[in-house]
């Protein structure tokens, strides 16, 4: 059974649709988002979202082993904190890859979060660690929590570009709040081609920032 690729109003409608079609539950397959959509103005230039839906069974059985793997460790985990939750397999779009994603569903779950995502950050960590040790290989999966990650994710993205307008109106820099070295990694990827504005960290350790510079004074900074 193929891949197939399903277009609808919402991610969750788009998968729903491939679901049927395929005939197999949430379980047995891999979803990764095509496209995103894009919300118009009064309705007018909005565009759907496009997924790609494979059965579990198409990919590599090295693969899917290291990914059940990890998801058992995760709930082990998850029991042993007397944490009641359930743990879904789900492929998501990050800034620049397509990564395999084990998000934790469940009610008052932001003790997993943390500040700044700092506890989720290093229930992940855990996880690829323990994974990496028992296969002697890096296996890289992701943790997310409700679909924390995507969220942040994309408000870091919209936070970018509204920052990169104003440096660009006002004509001097703007530095963000500390973040984690991933969301400054978010932050930098997204301004990157910008052709007005530029970025750069700025800081030490937590207190490690991303400034958003116009192009015209910029210096290049470290990441």
């Amino acid at each position: 059974m193929e891949s197939i690729e399903i277009s609808a109003k919402t991610e969750e409608e788009a998968v729903a649709l491939a679901l049927a079609e395929l005939g197999l539950g949430r379980s047995e397959v891999e979803v990764v988002v095509v496209k995103k959509g894009r919300t118009g103005i009064l309705g007018f230039g909005s565009e759907g979202v496009k997924v790609r839906v494979t059965p579990l069974a198409n990919l590599p059985e090295e693969r899917i082993g290291n990914i059940g793997m990890a998801k058992e460790v995760l709930e082990a985990l998850l029991s042993h904190m007397s944490i009641p939750a359930t743990v879904n397999l789900e492929n998501r779009s990050t800034v620049d890859q397509d990564t395999a994603a084990l998000d934790i569903r469940g009610e008052d779950l932001g003790v997993l979060i943390g500040r700044r995502g700092e506890t989720l950050g290093a229930l992940q960590y855990l996880v690829n660690l323990m994974i990496s040790r028992r296969v002697r290989a890096r296996v890289g999966v992701m943790v997310d929590v409700e679909g924390y990650r995507q969220r942040r994710q994309e408000s870091l993205q919209h936070l970018a570009r509204r920052v990169a307008d104003r440096v660009k109106s006002v004509g001097r820099p703007i530095t963000l709040e500390p973040m984690t070295p991933a969301e400054r990694r978010i932050i930098h990827l997204e301004l990157r081609d910008h052709p007005d504005v530029m970025t750069q960290s700025v800081g030490v350790g937590d207190e490690r920032k991303v400034s958003v510079v116009p192009k015209d004074n910029a210096r290049e900074g470290p990441p």
